[in-house]
């Protein structure tokens, strides 16, 4: 019954895996290329993070496989472990640790991100996805790992890659790249709204193979043009079936009691999971069935599937926000098409590498160039700052620090200013002032209603306040509402009763808890 379910949708999630497992070809490659393993173990990545994870996963539309936010660990610990088969050992403990996380309910983290920060970190993508492509586009292939970084593994920065494109570029790849885009947009804005077939026939299928018809132009000499082999895609091609097969690789176990294999693993399983679980909020916001999925699930799911790539000579993997905004934005319904870009992998990497290897990345550019579109749209950027600065300074903040620096650092940008919104709103918000009252006998009476959580925060306004009330007065601190007040403010509250007198204002107080 649940496979039958699976395929319920096979006419949506066929055409949309497609053009993930198109997008995914080069940036398998180009991770594993910057994180200085085996292409290969790129590719491994891929197939484990599609069929393995796709499977286990209780995510709709996610996609997993080898991320760009891992490059730099993997390159750091391969040199400090002086083996790939010892690394490969981490990658499988820190699959094990994921499991033991997802078991402990540790999901819970994903919740805590505020909605502001993920719509900017999907706007930052977006624009760094762009930024990232215009080389490619331009047929300037240096900064090829594709990654989620201003700054790029081989020096310099994104900007200084588009500057260098301009001055180096390749009329042959321009040329496809701008066919490839009027195409998308006529897809996109007339075609799919004509005929049944442009739905089901994605527009960048068509563009991806347009592409290699015209490279393939271009080698024969009937057109004037010509790509250069980092143009484009590269897939390791083997000459038979042991060839595919030699390509695996096992773990090292005998430096099971290596410390720094310890150590590698637990950073790799933190950060995985935090690059997970980011993604999966940001999915299940651009889900257009807004379902959402179980985090605890996703942890297990992704530790399961960084166990089998580490045991088979895999790069670790996470949920990867480009493969899985692509998937999107293609028309997947299920996570039917994750497994299949996953099986679309294997059978390629098994029998057509030669063929793929004909693919511009002036194709995929344009593709990506579209996604990254579709992701920053400048709509959003009055939505959000209609909504209030409280909301719109976390989502500038996020994108400009994503584009600054990169995914994690400008999350953490947009994090603290979450955060200080929130402190500004708790501190704002501890309490309400009744009017105040005079008695008979001329003296004033001054009403502070405390909020219903008071937190170490609030202590700040709470004593501005009670220091504003004027000598020879009477203040009532209400406490009845309050379920949760901390220590601090209690305290606070205590002494003021003593130190009032000296004012001569005296203190009631309702509800109040005398600290032990």
């Amino acid at each position: 019954m649940e496979v039958k379910i699976l395929f319920e949708e096979l006419k949506s999630d066929l055409p949309a895996s497609i053009v993930v497992f198109f997008v995914a070809v080069p940036l398998c490659l180009g991770i594993a290329l910057a994180s200085g393993a085996p292409l290969f173990a790129g590719i491994i990545g891929g197939i484990v993070g599609g069929i393995v994870v796709g499977i286990a996963s209780g995510s709709s539309l996610g996609v997993t496989g080898c991320a760009a936010g891992l490059a730099v660990i993997v390159l750091t610990a391969i040199e400090t472990l002086g083996s790939w088969p010892v690394f490969l050992l981490a990658v499988v403990l820190a699959g094990i640790i994921q499991l033991i996380m997802g078991f402990a309910k540790a999901g819970f983290i994903a919740y805590f991100f505020p909605s502001s920060v993920i719509k900017g970190m999907l706007t930052g993508i977006g624009l760094l996805i762009i930024l990232k492509q215009i080389p490619h586009a331009l047929g300037y292939a240096k900064d090829t790992e594709g990654g989620l970084s201003h700054f790029q593994t081989e020096g310099g920065d994104t900007l200084l890659a588009i500057a260098g494109a301009f001055d180096a570029f390749t009329p042959g790849a321009i040329l496809i790249a701008v066919i490839s885009i009027a195409i998308l947009i006529l897809w996109d804005t007339v075609l799919i709204n004509e005929h049944k077939l442009f739905q089901f026939i994605q527009g960048p299928i068509v563009v991806v193979v347009l592409g290699i018809v015209l490279n393939t132009l271009y080698q024969n000499g009937l057109l004037n043009f010509s790509l250069a082999a980092d143009q484009v895609v590269s897939i390791p091609v083997p000459e038979n079936l042991t060839g595919f097969f030699s390509q695996f690789t096992l773990p090292d176990f005998s430096a099971i009691t290596n410390f720094e294999v310890w150590k590698t693993a637990f950073v790799l399983a933190i950060v995985a999971s935090l690059e997970t679980l980011l993604c999966v909020e940001a999915v299940d916001k651009l889900d257009p069935y807004k379902r959402i999925t179980p985090t605890n699930r996703e942890l297990k799911a992704q530790g399961l599937g960084n166990i089998v790539s580490g045991l088979i000579g895999g790069l670790p993997i996470a949920q990867v926000i480009v493969r899985s905004t692509a998937n999107i934005t293609f028309g997947a319904k299920t996570k039917l098409s994750a497994i299949l870009y996953g099986v679309f992998l294997l059978i390629s990497a098994m029998t057509i590498a030669e063929l793929l290897n004909r693919v511009p990345l002036a194709s995929l550019a344009a593709i990506l160039i579209m996604v990254g579109y579709k992701l920053a749209k400048p709509t959003l950027f009055k939505q959000m700052y209609l909504l209030g600065w409280e909301q719109f300074a976390p989502f500038v903040a996020t994108v400009i620090g994503i584009l600054a620096t990169d995914l994690l650092k400008g999350i953490t940008i947009g994090m603290v200013f979450g955060i200080f919104y929130t402190l500004r709103h708790s501190y704002l918000n501890a309490y309400y002032m009744k009017d105040a009252i005079t008695t008979e006998d001329g003296r004033e009476v001054h009403h502070i209603v405390l909020a219903e959580e008071v937190s170490f925060f609030n202590k700040a306004s709470i004593i501005q306040a009670l220091e504003t009330i004027p000598v020879n007065s009477k203040v009532i601190i209400d406490c009845a509402k309050s379920k949760s007040i901390a220590y601090d403010v209690v305290e606070f509250i205590h002494d003021y009763r003593s130190s009032s007198k000296l004012k001569n204002i005296t203190v009631e107080t309702i509800g109040f808890i005398e600290p032990n």
